[in-house]
């Protein structure tokens, strides 16, 4: 794309967000990874019901074959799986306000697991990034070949060609060949938080969106329902209104998410594991060479184990650019570089996204109250160490680890 002159920050953080809704479905990125852990327990429960749920929800992707579906307990090596959440209401049954009409991807989610099974990587990609579209296979005519384009938003693209279009667009943007997709919409999301007996978040200052219904005093709730969708939809209540920021404010929700799936009350209990399960397979359209319980259980295996520091939750480093964001490439380059070499990462202390708002802060001690919002500092080299395997990202990776405690910083820009 020609160069342009770079948009204030209003033109992008006050944007018209007709896929508002469609970033809750980030919850769903997790909840893959919960349901897969909870199918090593499940075992025999409800089996048949599980695997008639994936059975109906299955889509074809370019290059999808029966070979790539392993033995249950077999899985070896990396594992790579998109997540896109889509704006679309039609089979919905929850009343998510008026039908955009569209079938936006506004939620793009690369999960990474390391070749050794010791860490994980879940990288956000925002909705309004600028991206090159490969030449796609026409999901409606599969003998017709839908012509590629530079310059186009990325949550334009599942409309244009389907789950595997936009899963070869994320391929060719990193340079990781990424055989598993699953398509996700909103129904999942009240479920899921409810399976969990709901989930506890922590807000730094008060959310008052009235966009949403979403209304929060500073301190420790615990969210489930139609709360935990209203907290995973706001963008107005958050931050500076941005969708970078939004990101990080659903980070919050995420990070305690895993935890509570990875703590003992939640693995042992059976009702749980079930209604997680239940939730997400009836939510998704998984591609072929995941629509498989063995192959979901078999990666499972894989994500169990890993502790929770070396779950790391990033967005994808991007810079303002006219109406939307394009990559950060040195940041960017850095950041896949070490995703794909199987590198520990360590995240910046301080950190600076696209935008100069913040829309999460870490939790120095146990309780509501969080530590100061962090500055803007220069744009650091990242150094790393081949004998250790570390490498230290950026200032403008923003992300943070599961362990992590943080907590959303709220506003009231969504008062009406």
């Amino acid at each position: 794309m020609a160069a342009r002159k770079r948009s204030p920050l209003a033109r992008h953080g006050r944007l018209p967000s007709p896929g508002l809704i469609g970033s809750v479905l980030r919850v769903l990125a997790i909840g893959l990874c919960v349901m897969l852990v909870a199918g090593v327990s499940l075992g025999a429960i409800a089996y048949q019901r599980l695997v008639a749920n994936v059975a109906d929800h299955t889509v074809a992707l370019p290059g999808d074959s029966p070979t790539d579906i392993p033995e249950i307990g077999a899985y070896s090596g990396t594992v790579n799986l998109l997540l896109v959440g889509s704006d679309t209401r039609n089979g919905q049954q929850g009343k998510y306000g008026a039908n955009p009409g569209s079938t936006l991807n506004d939620v793009n989610i690369l999960i990474h697991i390391s070749e050794d099974h010791t860490k994980a990587t879940v990288i956000s990609f925002p909705r309004d990034l600028y991206i090159t579209r490969p030449s796609c296979t026409n999901p409606s005519d599969t003998s017709q070949t839908l012509p590629a384009a530079t310059g186009v938003k990325i949550n334009s693209i599942l409309e244009y060609g389907g789950l595997g279009c936009v899963r070869d667009a994320v391929a060719d943007s990193t340079g990781m060949a990424i055989p598993f997709a699953a398509l996700i919409t909103f129904d999942g999301v009240v479920e899921m938080s409810n399976a969990v007996g709901g989930v506890q978040v922590c807000v730094a200052q008060a959310i008052d969106d009235d966009y949403t219904g979403l209304h929060l005093s500073k301190g420790e709730h615990t969210l489930k329902g139609t709360t935990a969708l209203e907290f995973l939809r706001t963008r107005h209540g958050v931050g500076d209104g941005s969708d970078v920021t939004r990101i990080s404010s659903q980070q919050v929700f995420l990070s305690s998410l895993v935890r509570t799936i990875k703590s003992n009350s939640t693995l042992s209990d059976v009702t749980k594991l079930y209604g997680l399960a239940t939730a997400a397979t009836e939510s998704m359209s998984l591609s072929s060479g995941l629509a498989n319980v063995d192959t979901m259980v078999s990666i499972g295996r894989a994500v169990a184990s890993i502790p929770l520091a070396q779950f790391v939750l990033v967005q994808y480093p991007t810079t303002l650019y006219g109406d939307g964001l394009v990559p950060n490439d040195a940041s960017a380059t850095t950041l896949i570089d070490a995703v794909k070499a199987d590198k520990t990462l360590k995240l910046a202390t301080k950190q600076t996204g696209a935008t100069s708002g913040s829309g999460s802060v870490t939790q120095s001690t146990p309780g509501p109250t969080p530590s100061a919002s962090p500055t803007t500092s220069p744009t650091s080299s990242p150094t790393s160490s081949s004998s250790s395997g570390t490498v230290d990202l950026p200032s403008t990776v923003v992300g943070q680890t599961v362990d992590q405690q943080t907590c959303s910083v709220g506003n009231d820009l969504g008062r009406r």
